[in-house]
């Protein structure tokens, strides 16, 4: 380009290598706003269901992205969490969807969750700080439970309790887990997710839970402990399908392993049987 700086050049394009390991986070970082947004402003259900569909979509063209056994991941966690979904709204009842059902786009939401924390786990700043990102995140998400039981009830009218209990659970997963990465990620991801979904109406949490009357905040600070032991289901769930599909090749196998006689070899042993013919053990033998 005439007239510009070499060196501008060089330092505009190593920013744009450095971010590019984060482009697809930033996608998605940008996709969920946008997309809880719409949802704020449809009036037909039908509307609803293009929203879904659309995140469908999109999961399925940002899986692409990740290798074939992580996209097994992502849409067991869909099934996954569809389940916790219609648990949570439908039968608890601690927090509701404005339509009072479960959005389509809901579940594949989950999906792009998961779907960031896999993909984080291999960015740069991973690799590079290690578990000084969870550390970071992990004091990110104490600073928030603690507000929501000091500070945010002056503002909000409402103490934060839940949100606070979720903390050992996620704090557990980012220290103890192996897949720390997935799970520092997953919070801020969530984190994001609830609060514009609050924040535009999409849903809301009940001031006190159902069954357990614990106050809770609108989101609860620290919610991300409850979509880790979503997304900790999954890797149960897939452990399963693992050991069944194992189990059922290892049947197979073993039952095709054991020997049999031939039927014309049967036939041909009663024939010499029933004519009085003595058969040694050797014509009987078929290995």
């Amino acid at each position: 380009m005439e007239g510009a700086n070499p060196s501008t050049l060089y330092h505009s394009g190593d920013l744009i290598a450095r971010l590019k390991p984060y482009w697809l986070h930033a996608y998605l970082l940008t996709y969920t706003p946008l997309l809880l947004l719409a949802d704020s402003r449809i009036t037909a259900l039908w509307q609803q269901w293009m929203l879904g569909l659309l995140t469908f979509g999109v999961l399925y063209l940002a899986a692409l992205r990740a290798p074939k056994e992580q996209r097994l991941q992502v849409w067991m966690c869909v099934l996954v969490a569809t389940g916790f979904e219609i648990f949570g709204s439908l039968i608890w009842g601690v927090y509701r969807y404005r339509l009072h059902n479960v959005p389509l786009f809901v579940p594949p939401g989950h999906g792009l969750v998961y779907l960031f924390g896999l993909l984080a786990m291999s960015t740069p700043v991973v690799k590079r700080h290690g578990k000084k990102v969870a550390h970071v995140v992990l004091g990110g998400a104490g600073a928030w439970a603690l507000a929501g039981i000091t500070l945010l009830p002056i503002i909000t009218g409402r103490f934060d309790l839940q949100g606070a209990m979720c903390l050992p659970v996620f704090a557990w997963f980012v220290l103890r887990s192996p897949r720390w990465a997935l799970f520092a990620a997953i919070f801020i991801a969530t984190g994001e997710l609830e609060i514009f979904g609050t924040s535009f109406g999409n849903w809301y949490w009940m001031p006190v839970a159902p069954w357990t009357h614990i106050p809770s905040g609108n989101p609860p600070s620290v919610i991300a402990g409850g979509y880790c032991v979503i997304d900790a289901s999954v890797l149960l769930v897939m452990r399963a399908y693992y050991r069944v599909g194992l189990n059922t090749i290892t049947t197979r196998i073993t039952t095709t392993m054991i020997p049999r006689i031939a039927p014309n070899r049967v036939l041909l042993f009663a024939k010499r049987t029933n004519s009085g013919e003595v058969a040694s053990p050797a014509s009987a033998n078929v290995i």
